[in-house]
């Protein structure tokens, strides 16, 4: 597949045309795991900004999943027998997966960004290996996701997941661990050798110590002890003093604002906008510069710079739409929400399972860096594995119920649908809908045509009498729909979002 260079060259000025199906649809793909035709089409003429910030308070004002019964368990819950006590905590863990996955798919930029984060401020359930500490480190990154980002780095540090993850449970003040230190700069918040000394990670490694206390039976909050902290003195970022967790934060962000900015825009700038952003041929460094100096302005506030930026032409320009290779994820989580098809927890988690095997596991990245994204989701087993395992969902679909099949075709292409005898006008709004930039070019569309065409008599789309195709009247019509869609899931252009 053709990787996109970034030629955008518009700006952070609002975009003020009425949204069309295009670009609505973009809006969806990438501040949610898309939407409903329905959905898409009463966006459709709305002003980006007004839409933008119904989505982005939506998302403020969201309370996080509720707590699970066992969110304060300790191993001294658990059964005694080895076997029971897996067991039980692999169904736990199942329910909360699917608890959390169900809101991927509904609650659109929230939860875009809780995970959005989760592949930033990384750690591995497969590593700390419990679930109320799992329960807690979602609490704050869905409390946190569009929040203050100084607040959260804060936070997100002290969960006993990120203790346990990285190491800070070992930090004694007597034998520290460098580990957090470490990812706090070269992570989580300046990138990597940027603004910082190797002297500065050993010295802010003293400042972390203390989190150590982990009681007997296991899966027990981390606490702080005084007497396992280094009490002496430190230099961090050219500040001296006796500084504990809370001064290296402090520090952190009032010497290297600039960079912290600079760092945290262009990580979702990418992620949101376009993969590639250090090419001096783009307008991507103007961009991410007008970002940050928001986010300063605005004392490290998620909120203001993603209004901004999703307001923007920028973010709108064409140049913008279709550049981003779906995850395993978005792959099977934006053909559910676009076909509006029924679906239960079963369906979540077979998706949920076809997106482990494609190498994106829920709560466990890859590593700490967390998983790398676009050109490496595809290679020729992963494609592979896209091809069959969405060529298992659509059949699954079509044997439950072919007729949503029909519905989601009408609901893509309204009065055409109802009335035209002409196959390749229904299925050109059906490519349309469903492939973010359309197909290639016209030899593209009429192999695409002629998959929708079946092997209905051509008699029969040229219309005047009673048996005259429609796609609202004809018998087999669903199971043209279920081919087309079954040719276009293994298209380069199905992969991009």
């Amino acid at each position: 597949m053709e990787y996109f260079i970034n030629c955008n060259t518009s700006t952070l000025a609002p975009y003020n045309a009425p949204l069309d199906q295009l670009r609505a649809s973009h809006l969806y793909r990438r501040l949610g795991f898309s939407a409903s035709v329905d959905t898409i089409n009463q966006a459709v003429g709305q002003n980006a900004g007004t839409l933008v910030d119904a989505l982005v308070d939506q998302a403020i004002n969201m309370p996080p999943l509720a707590a699970p019964t066992w969110a304060d368990w300790t191993n001294a819950n658990y059964p005694a027998d080895d076997d029971a006590r897996r067991q039980l905590r692999n169904q736990q863990q199942s329910e909360f997966r699917l608890a959390y996955a169900n809101g991927l798919l509904n609650n659109n930029l929230r939860d875009r960004l809780s995970f959005f984060w989760s592949n930033h401020f990384v750690t591995e359930l497969d590593v700390y290996d419990c679930n109320s500490f799992l329960y807690y480190y979602i609490n704050c990154l869905q409390r946190n996701a569009i929040g203050n980002f100084r607040d959260f780095t804060s936070e997100i540090g002290l969960t006993s997941a990120m203790l346990y993850y990285l190491d800070g449970v070992f930090n004694n003040g007597n034998n520290p661990n460098e580990n957090y230190a470490r990812e706090l700069y070269e992570l989580f918040t300046l990138g990597e050798g940027n603004g910082y000394t190797e002297e500065d990670v050993i010295e802010t490694a003293r400042a972390l110590t203390g989190y150590v206390e982990r009681g007997e039976v296991g899966c027990t909050p981390v606490t702080f002890r005084a007497d396992r902290h280094d009490a002496g003195t430190k230099t961090i970022l050219g500040q001296t003093g006796n500084w504990g967790y809370d001064d290296v934060i402090t520090i952190l962000f009032q010497q290297r604002p600039n960079e912290i900015a600079e760092f945290i825009c262009r990580k979702l700038y990418e992620f949101f906008v376009h993969p590639d952003s250090k090419d001096e041929a783009n307008n991507a460094q103007v961009i991410i510069d007008g970002l940050a100096a928001t986010f300063l302005a605005n004392d490290f506030e998620i909120a203001p710079v993603l209004r901004q930026l999703f307001k923007s032409e920028h973010f709108f320009d064409d140049e913008a739409i279709g550049v981003i290779i779906k995850s395993p994820m978005d792959f099977y989580f934006n053909t559910l929400k676009e076909t509006s098809f029924a679906y239960t927890d079963t369906t979540v988690s077979e998706m949920l399972n076809y997106s482990r095997l494609l190498s994106q596991e829920l709560f466990d990245p890859v590593d700490v860096a967390g998983w790398q994204r676009d050109r490496t989701w595809i290679n020729t087993n992963f494609i592979i594995g896209r091809w069959l395992t969405i060529e298992s969902m659509l059949e699954a679909f079509y044997q439950a119920n072919n007729e949503q099949f029909r519905s989601l075709g009408l609901s893509i292409s309204g009065n055409v649908g109802l009335t035209s005898n002409n196959p390749d006008e229904v299925s050109r709004l059906i490519i349309d809908f469903i492939l973010p930039k359309g197909l290639l070019d016209d030899g593209e569309y009429q192999k695409a045509y002629d998959i929708f065409r079946s092997d209905v008599e051509d008699v029969y789309y040229e219309g005047g009498n009673q048996e005259s195709w429609t796609l609202a009247t004809w018998p087999a019509a669903p199971f043209q729909v279920y081919l087309l869609l079954q040719y276009l899931a293994r298209q380069p252009e199905f992969q991009l979002k």
